[in-house]
């Protein structure tokens, strides 16, 4: 599996959600509305979730494992950074 496209649209700066992202998996497969939140430890993503009748959310699409989980998460970030570099400039 390979990211082959990472789209970072930031939100407002007083909220915890700084940006919502969309990533194109092997150039076929797109998962939009991945959330960049702010966390008590710093910044970390949050899969697509949607809200259940008992109230709970419940992600739409997520990895399988940690390792991927992990990945996904460094190629976010560092998009996420880089768009905030660059809008600073």
């Amino acid at each position: 599996m390979n990211i082959t496209d990472v789209r970072v649209r930031k939100v407002a700066k007083d909220s915890k959600m700084k940006a919502v992202v969309s990533i194109t998996i092997d150039d076929v497969f797109v998962v939009h509305d991945i959330k960049v939140i702010e966390g008590e430890k710093g910044l970390f993503i949050a899969m697509p979730s949607r809200k259940s009748t008992d109230g709970e959310y419940r992600d739409i699409a997520h990895p399988i494992n940690s390792d991927t989980r992990e990945m996904l998460q460094n190629l976010i970030l560092k998009a996420y950074d880089e768009a905030a570099e660059a809008e600073e400039v």
